[in-house]
């Protein structure tokens, strides 16, 4: 019998609140940067900081590994991550400014360790997290997704509604009353003065937040809290839950197969939540794991994670900037939005064909390779101030992003009549996909500075 329809949205409520938690805490400390550099001795070396942090932070799920094969068991590794998140940044909220000299020079020592903390959480929630949506129905793992998008969005909203990086432009020669209030920082929102020629030097003027980076902190905790919460909530719920799965119902809800909808860890008629088969079965699944098609799809898994966790956000900046910051703050904004949005679509219609989401995968790549070709040609971008330009570089994140979203979630649900092996096998194509995304990247911004950053009301590319 299927469980009444407000019991299963409320599930895939929990399910999303709980994905929420998985990469929420980095998210929120990459779009708090602005804020941080003003403060911070490390100024705007802090992104590159930040950047090899996360790079450790993949011994999080190493040691889960370890964890989980010698416990044999899930629920525990899962609450120690959140543990960690939760605990690390409700100390991050207080500590994040103190800085420690150290070979006589001063280091945000506890922002750095608590980060490196942080990445260790959110990392190991990639082969912690989505093993245990094994336990649910192929739907719900669209649920999940739509959480992880979540973990993007709701920081960038955050951190709109703190006014993060707020300025004018001003002729350098005339004195403002104001300039004393304001803050050094970056971010969107640039404007000119009322009343005044842009003609002429002009410098930006730095407005302050409007509530300050440990508020922002503390709420993220909060948000870290409730992602707990909702685990909880789905432990006391799954046992009691009679919805079941069977390849019947799910093939005729949804038009899949038996094969690539039901799980074969699962028996016809069995309740969620319930144990998975040690011997046999998953033998099987994992031997279909090892397939052409299997490989085909933990590679394309990973591939898109590289782009869109590490090759991508690493030059958003400079394929946005050029253009302004409304344009940059558009591209943040609605390219996080797709996320959710395309896990939306994909609980709708959800394509199972290897070789069309290997085409929407080239798709997103197209778009991707502009903005990378934008980035590269950063700060003089064609059609550079122009509003055909903004449009494009805008609508190019959304459409890649959202495309690269969609089949991220199409392929983890295919993978998802693997079983828990398939999903564990799911989480470490996510995290080496972007561990590798974000080594290729770092050399090229931080070593070797391939990029070029537009500066704030500077013009660039007057002959």
């Amino acid at each position: 019998m299927a469980a009444p329809n407000g019991q299963t949205v409320f599930t895939h409520i929990l399910v999303a609140l709980f994905a929420m938690g998985s990469w929420i805490a980095i998210n929120g400390i990459w779009v708090e940067l602005p804020v941080l550099v003003k403060d911070l001795p490390e100024g705007w070396n802090l992104p590159s900081y930040l950047s090899v942090l996360v790079a450790f932070g993949n011994l999080g799920p190493l040691a889960v590994t370890l964890w989980g094969r010698l416990s044999k068991g899930e629920l525990g590794p899962i609450r120690a991550v959140q543990a960690l998140g939760v605990v690390g940044m409700a100390l991050l909220a207080p500590l994040w400014s103190h800085v420690v000299p150290m070979a006589g020079q001063p280091h945000a020592v506890a922002f750095l360790a608590l980060a490196f903390a942080l990445a260790l959480s959110c990392c190991a929630s990639n082969v912690t997290f989505l093993p245990f949506m094994s336990h649910l129905p192929p739907s719900f793992l669209r649920s999940f997704f739509l959480g992880q998008g979540l973990s993007a969005l709701l920081p960038c909203g955050l951190a709109l509604a703190q006014g993060v990086g707020r300025l004018e432009c001003q002729p350098a020669s005339s004195p403002n009353p104001r300039v004393s209030t304001l803050q050094s920082s970056s971010g969107p929102n640039v404007s000119v003065s009322p009343g005044i020629s842009p003609s002429g030097p002009m410098v930006p003027i730095y407005f302050k937040e409007h509530f300050s980076a440990s508020t922002f902190f503390w709420v993220i905790t909060s948000l870290l809290a409730i992602s707990a919460a909702a685990f909880q909530g789905l432990l006391l719920l799954l046992p009691s839950t009679n919805t079941t799965v069977t390849p019947r119902n799910e093939g005729e809800g949804q038009g899949a197969t038996p094969e690539e909808e039901a799980s074969p860890l699962r028996e016809p008629g069995e309740e969620i939540g319930t144990p998975e088969p040690e011997s046999e079965e998953r033998a099987q699944a994992a031997l279909k794991l090892c397939s052409v098609r299997g490989a085909c799809l933990l590679g394309l898994l990973g591939a898109t994670n590289a782009l869109t966790n590490g090759v991508l956000p690493s030059i958003q900046s400079y394929s946005c900037l050029p253009y302004g910051r409304q344009a940059y703050h558009l591209a943040v904004v609605l390219g996080s939005a797709s996320s959710p949005l395309a896990c939306f679509l994909a609980m709708a219609v959800l394509y199972r064909s290897l070789p069309g989401l290997g085409a929407l995968s080239l798709l997103g790549t197209f778009f991707g390779t502009y903005v990378m070709v934008l980035a590269a040609l950063s700060p003089c971008p064609p059609l550079v101030g122009t509003s055909a330009g903004v449009v494009l570089v805008v609508l190019s994140w959304v459409l890649c992003l959202g495309t690269f979203s969609y089949v991220k979630v199409a392929v983890s649900s295919l993978l998802h009549g693997g079983g828990r092996v398939a999903l564990l096998a799911a989480g470490i194509a996510i995290q080496i996909g972007s561990l590798l995304g974000a080594l290729a990247m770092f050399p090229t911004t931080s070593i070797y500075q391939v990029f070029h950053r537009s500066q704030d009301c500077v013009d660039m590319c007057s002959p």
